[in-house]
């Protein structure tokens, strides 16, 4: 999975626009950089270095998987959507958008287009108060101070007045927390445990990730299936009871709801495919013993993935004792996952169809399977 980094963009606008302009600004970058986790109040400022209508300054902290010059890119690519063209004049004048990096992790860039942290953030005062308010202690790599002592620091005598509207993030669409307890389900390489983990990281999200990558009965399985399926199956059936008394029945009170890469159903669909039916009957016998009051998710959400397009991503990822599983065997799952489908109305169900989708290097795929998630 793609590393997230946390980057602080400032935005700035003309009094003229009324929000409209930095409103924009932050609904293009939510789509086309990464998740804005916060956004500062919009402080109204006068002009600084020119004559001038007022200014709207606003700061946000975007979590990206851009590189910096990526995320430069992309923000002027965003300020000529809107309707600025960039001209080769120097000094300051009017714009009726104005986006510039702040800050891009702890990194310190010096080159010809792009010197991050800011060179004149320290000096703006517009600047550092929307920055102050939602990131106090970020701390400037160069000058080894926070943005709270740049701000009491500052010689910057421009007064900025904090105005009463607050910029809307685009996340606040996607009404996922609606859920106190999201599964999300597919077949072997379908991107369960990536989509899981982008929705714990943009929602404030307890996270819970199947167990599996420590069973030693897995290997084998793939080896000789007849032989190691059942303790592989047993095994599961056992680590998953653990975890789900552990992880799912705990509150967080720091997260708004759970979401998980697996539900615990999942283990009666693979034991139907790789066990013989008397130990199927067993099995089936333990396990709705050990989970007949367990928790069950409000949304089950399964992702539909092409059989061509789940070898391709079990290769891709390269386990070494995955990569003899067959086509077959992969159908064979698949059609066991939508007989449970179809029988099993009591949890709202959803079935993404992920085909030729690539959510993880692709924003707009993975914005769009939320706003599907998102639907009624």
């Amino acid at each position: 999975m793609n590393t997230l980094h946390e980057t602080y963009i400032a935005l700035g606008s003309n009094l003229g626009d009324k929000f409209l302009n930095l409103q924009l600004a932050v609904r293009a970058i939510f789509e086309d950089i990464g998740s804005v986790s916060k956004i500062s109040p919009v402080y109204e400022t006068a002009s600084w270095g020119f004559e001038s209508e007022n200014f709207l300054n606003a700061v946000l902290l975007v979590k990206t998987s851009f590189t910096p010059q990526e995320v430069l890119k992309a923000l002027l690519e965003i300020e000529k959507k809107i309707g600025r063209t960039r001209t080769s004049e120097v000094g300051y004048q009017p714009r009726i958008i104005d986006l510039d990096i702040l800050f891009y992790d702890e990194q310190i860039i010096d080159s010809q287009t792009l010197q991050i942290p800011h060179p004149q953030l320290q000096n703006r005062r517009f600047v550092l108060q929307p920055l102050t308010d939602i990131a106090p202690n970020v701390f400037h790599a160069k000058l080894k101070k926070t943005s709270e002592i740049l701000l009491q620091q500052c010689s910057d005598i421009i007064p900025a007045e904090k105005l009463p509207r607050w910029l809307k993030n685009p996340l606040s669409e996607y009404n996922l927390a609606a859920f106190n307890f999201i599964a999300i389900e597919g077949n072997i390489g379908a991107g369960k445990t990536t989509l899981a983990s982008k929705i714990a990281a943009d929602f404030n999200a307890k996270l819970v990730l199947e167990r599996f990558a420590d069973n030693p009965f897995l290997p084998k399985f793939y080896e000789d299936k007849s032989r190691f399926a059942f303790p592989l199956e047993m095994s599961f059936l056992a680590d998953r009871y653990q975890q789900v008394h552990d992880d799912l029945g705990q509150l967080d009170l720091f997260k708004d709801f759970i979401v998980a890469d697996y539900d615990i159903y999942k283990s009666l669909i693979f034991s139907k495919v790789t066990l013989q039916e008397e130990e199927y009957k067993l099995y089936r016998r333990l396990f709705e013993l050990m989970y007949k009051d367990t928790k069950r998710p409000e949304l089950y959400i399964f992702l539909f993935q092409s059989t061509e397009k789940l070898l391709e991503n079990i290769k891709k990822r390269g386990r070494i004792y995955e990569q003899s599983i067959s086509a077959q065997y992969l159908e064979s799952i698949q059609k066991a996952y939508l007989d449970f489908i179809k029988t099993n109305s009591k949890n709202k169900i959803k079935i993404i169809d992920i085909t030729n989708k690539d959510f993880l290097e692709n924003r707009k795929e993975y914005l769009e399977i939320l706003r599907q998630i998102s639907q009624n």
